[in-house]
């Protein structure tokens, strides 16, 4: 009975999506046990925008260009070649100086996949679009 009140209490890897602050940065998190993803928003940053989407156990290929694509009620595909992958590639990451079509996509459909050659990392969007409108105002200056 210890061992079942202990496993309980035990810290598992957040499975929703979370809108928050960190100093001037809003933030945009959903980690689970296959990736991590992060919007983020700095105004300090030429380009104030980025999508970070780490893959857990994993790396990203750079083959190509990348795409996210929204499958659910308010379908839509974006691609770019201006993608980063990090030095040890497991985190694939995009800035831009607005993400209005990111974040309809995430706050309107059931899933995004992370398309890059032949690699495809689905990202489970339950959840997302209360949070993507606490992003959203904290963007505008309202807090999240």
């Amino acid at each position: 009975m210890r061992l079942l009140l202990a496993l309980l209490f035990l810290p598992l890897p957040a499975m929703a999506w979370e809108a928050y602050v960190e100093g001037p940065v809003c933030i945009l998190s959903h980690d689970t046990e296959q990736h991590r993803t992060r919007v983020t928003h700095d105004p300090r940053r030429a380009l104030p925008y980025a999508i970070e989407i780490t893959r857990v156990g994993s790396t990203w290929d750079n083959t190509g260009n990348f795409a996210i694509q929204f499958d659910g009620p308010a379908q839509l595909t974006i691609s770019t070649d201006r993608h980063q992958i990090s030095g040890d590639s497991a985190t694939l990451s995009v800035t831009d100086t607005g993400f209005g079509n990111v974040l309809n996509g995430l706050a309107g459909n059931h899933t995004a996949n992370a398309i890059l050659g032949d690699q495809v990392l689905a990202i489970p969007l339950s959840g997302a679009a209360p949070e993507v409108n606490r992003f959203r105002d904290c963007t505008s200056g309202l807090g999240a």
